[in-house]
């Protein structure tokens, strides 16, 4: 089980599909007290890896002494970060804090899109100085790349580079419109073009020694299963079975995209919001409607609850962008 924790809305970049809307530090995100006391809690829950992000996780001041307590107390404690702020320094205290892998963002080969879409010249350039400044700390690293409709092209030649540059893994990301990411829904994959690119990524996986992974794209399970492909992973969709995320304030909600909070960890201990929460349990329920709820593949994909609560108003509906849809009522033995 792994857990992400915003650990601050500040952020030195604006990207324009931020989940969060990240940006300025807001007032009351917790402290570091309140940090180790959930860090304690998300231990008692039983989860394994906990994911330090933002924001920009790097602008935290007790960062490392945050990273240092969770991997003190049995958690292995991983970064999610734009990389624009990472020097060789900054790695090695990092990896001598119990950091064991940090991702960071590109989108393109081409420095224009990425620096575009983060708003900040020169943040492609940054991001490949940080994960340099990685590989000479000895800190692994992957690539994360939000998948568009405008670099749906570039993914095989973004692997490659990733692999040049000696990440450990390259995950696909895709666009959820949440956050500021709302204003762009018209640059989300649809359903033809969703299901092709996840099959290219998957036959791409075929060719390179590096993990190639799909987030928020569940349908990649059922795809690999019909391509006669191993993959490592049960399930698509983790969101409240195995998952979730905790903002800079303290609100849970079953993950980064699906905006539902279903507690404060300032009110209530987190072990007990992730085993009490009527959400998380109505998500583990899969008593999904539609076609979610008649596809013969829903234990191993589940569907994107985050997309069904977006596009229809009710997170346990149908996945509105999966191709399979065009075979509701298909079963699979």
């Amino acid at each position: 089980m792994l857990l992400s924790w915003n650990t601050t809305n500040q952020c030195n970049l604006y990207c324009d599909h931020c989940y969060r809307d990240a940006g300025a530090r807001i007032e009351d995100e917790l402290n570091t007290a309140e940090a180790k006391k959930l860090i304690n809690e998300v231990v008692k829950a039983g989860f394994r890896i906990m994911i330090f992000s933002g924001g920009e996780p790097l602008l935290r001041p007790d960062l490392l002494e945050l990273v240092a307590y969770a991997a003190a107390h049995g958690l292995r404690p991983v970064l999610g970060s734009n990389g624009t702020l990472i020097t060789t320094d900054l790695a090695r205290d990092l990896k001598r804090a119990g950091a064991r892998a940090i991702g960071i963002s590109l989108d393109s080969c081409d420095p224009g899109r990425h620096d575009r879409l983060r708003q900040k010249a020169g943040a492609w350039k940054e991001a490949l100085a940080g994960m340099e400044a990685c590989r000479e700390a000895g800190l692994p690293f992957q690539v994360h790349t939000t998948v568009f409709e405008w670099n749906q092209d570039e993914l095989e030649r973004i692997t490659d580079l990733a692999v040049e540059l000696g990440a450990a893994a390259h995950h696909f990301f895709f666009l959820v419109p949440t956050g500021r990411a709302a204003s762009i829904e018209m640059e989300s994959l649809r359903a033809e073009a969703y299901e092709t690119t996840l099959k290219r990524i998957l036959q791409k996986q075929q060719q390179v020694n590096i993990e190639l992974k799909p987030t928020c794209a569940p349908q990649f399970m059922r795809i690999a299963r019909e391509m006669g492909l191993p993959v490592r992973y049960s399930r698509g969709c983790l969101a409240g079975i195995a998952y979730c995320i905790i903002s800079p304030r303290g609100d849970v909600q079953p993950c980064a995209y699906l905006n539902l909070p279903v507690g404060n960890v300032r009110e209530k201990p987190f072990n007990r919001i992730w085993e009490e929460s009527e959400i998380f349990l109505a998500l583990r329920s899969e008593n999904y409607s539609g076609g979610c709820g008649r596809c013969g593949y829903k234990k191993i994909c589940g569907g994107c609850r985050a997309r069904a609560w977006y596009y229809h108003g009710d997170y346990l509906a149908e996945e509105p962008w999966c191709l399979f849809q065009g075979r509701k009522g298909m079963q699979v033995g």
